[in-house]
């Protein structure tokens, strides 16, 4: 009978699941071994829908003792003379309403030996022509949100396990992120795959790779014609273009998921963030990364830490500055706010190193009122091509705005007028001209923070900023 062909490629990680207490010994992929504990879990929920924001494990490696922050846009960390993550612990499965991890313990650990990569040179590549946060993501246990679907009175959360890489509605190109098998295009699977991760549905391809590995490319707006079932592809070969069919929640992106063997012996999610985030770092080769993600959701009257901790530069970040959507601006790699008025906030982090490299990135704040049911709206700007810019180049900006209708206002911040246009408010989440799309370009080179946003018919507002670098 068909079924699926054994694995040739040995992943440089090794995955162990620990209940609180547990202690094991685990041979690393260069054949030295870790004596590893899980002494603490410490999960925080919000005030509504009770949702895991942040969870925290202490570990000890090889006599070390460190908290390591699960997920989030963490990356791994070297603790007792090994590299450790934490990818998921068990209170993101109690009000999930499913299993993508196959834990059945308290938490799941990944380790490589020290200075290895996370995933293996030569087999990997970012799966989209796109910089790097272009636009909103959905990454490595965040709550859903860019579509309005952060709510304080649903019963059930999405985190989002694999990453969602916001993107242009077709024009971003996604690419095959590894050599590999095509086992599911559209509606159609090979024979012999019913018992793996593979679910087909018209706007996804699968493919499977030389780990066993089971790669995901969901929400397509078109597929490539040499994407053909019982096909190989090659590492960077066109999929197709970056949409919001299927089960998109009406904002334009690529789902992009691995599902691989786990511990417990199912399949589960392979969190893929240090995968890309290397990838991207050895392809595109950037000095400095801004990061201030991930969302946060919260009720008006709430305090919160903006965390600009996990930025990245080649060298040594020397500046964090904030400036607020209310106009404040502050200093510092972690900010207390409070927000008093519902609406949805972009807060603009730029960050300078020692060599002068500047990186911007925005953090997101989505703020409640007193009544679940009245939600204030949210905002999703996109712009194509986000690379190779020049003064004069015609640059195509996107917009869709979500849980209401009306009009919204660009302000390219280059001294131009600014501009009107009108998304449906997702009024039909796969409608074709959902997103309301205008173009500009700019004269001069340099960083451009551009922002447009909407204002309800009861005064609250959605703000969106895009990072647009122009080359001299």
């Amino acid at each position: 009978m068909a079924a699926p062909p054994e694995p040739t490629l040995t992943p440089t990680l090794r995955a162990v699941d620990l209940s609180l207490g547990e202690a094991v010994e685990i041979t690393l992929a260069d054949q030295t071994t870790a004596k590893v504990k899980l002494l603490k879990l410490d999960e925080k929920v919000d005030s509504m829908a009770k949702a895991v924001r942040e969870a925290k494990v202490l570990v000890e490696v090889n006599g070390e003792q460190k908290w390591l922050t699960s997920a989030n846009y963490n990356l791994p960390q070297l603790v007792g003379g090994v590299q450790i993550d934490c990818p998921i612990t068990r209170g993101y499965n109690a009000n999930s309403g499913e299993d993508s991890w196959g834990l059945e313990k308290d938490a799941r650990l990944r380790l490589w030996p020290k200075g290895s990569p996370w995933i293996e040179p030569g087999t990997f590549v970012y799966p989209l022509k796109q910089r790097w946060f272009a636009t909103s993501t959905q990454f490595s246990n965040e709550p859903t949100y860019v579509d309005g679907g952060d709510k304080p009175d649903r019963k059930k959360i999405y985190y989002h396990n694999d990453l969602d890489f916001g993107g242009c509605e077709g024009l971003t190109e996604v690419i095959a992120a590894t050599d590999g098998l095509v086992v599911s295009v559209s509606e159609k699977t090979l024979p012999g795959y019913s018992l793996t991760p593979v679910r087909p549905r018209y706007d996804v391809v699968y493919l499977l790779d030389e780990r066993g590995w089971y790669y995901r490319y969901s929400h397509l707006h078109t597929i490539d014609p040499a994407i053909q079932m019982g096909s190989r592809v090659k590492m960077g070969q066109r999929i197709g273009l970056l949409g919001k069919e299927g089960a998109s929640g009406g904002w334009t992106h690529l789902h992009f998921g691995i599902k691989s063997r786990q511990p417990s012996g199912k399949w589960g999610t392979q969190e893929a963030y240090a995968f890309a985030w290397e990838a991207y770092q050895r392809e595109h080769k950037p000095a400095i990364i801004a990061v201030a993600r991930p969302h946060h959701f919260i009720r008006a009257g709430e305090t919160i830490t903006l965390d600009a901790s996990k930025s990245w530069s080649s060298s040594s970040i020397k500046t964090y500055n904030w400036t607020f959507t209310e106009g404040q601006t502050a200093s510092g790699a972690k900010i207390e706010r409070t927000y008093t008025k519902p609406g949805a906030y972009s807060e603009i982090l730029k960050v300078i190193d020692a060599a002068g490299n500047v990186s911007y990135d925005f953090a997101i704040v989505q703020v409640m009122g007193s009544d679940d049911k009245i939600l204030p709206p949210t905002i999703h700007p996109t712009f194509w091509p986000t690379t190779g810019l020049k003064p004069g180049t015609e640059i195509t900006f996107k917009v869709r705005t979500f849980r209401t209708t009306g009009g919204e206002t660009w302000d390219f911040g280059d001294g131009t007028p600014k501009v009107t246009v009108k998304s449906d408010g997702n009024a039909k989440a796969l409608a074709k001209d959902g997103y309301a799309t205008t173009q500009h370009a700019f004269s001069k080179p340099g960083d451009h923070i551009v922002t447009v946003e909407h204002t309800n018919e009861r005064g609250e507002r959605a703000v969106g900023h895009l990072w647009v670098r122009v080359e001299p």
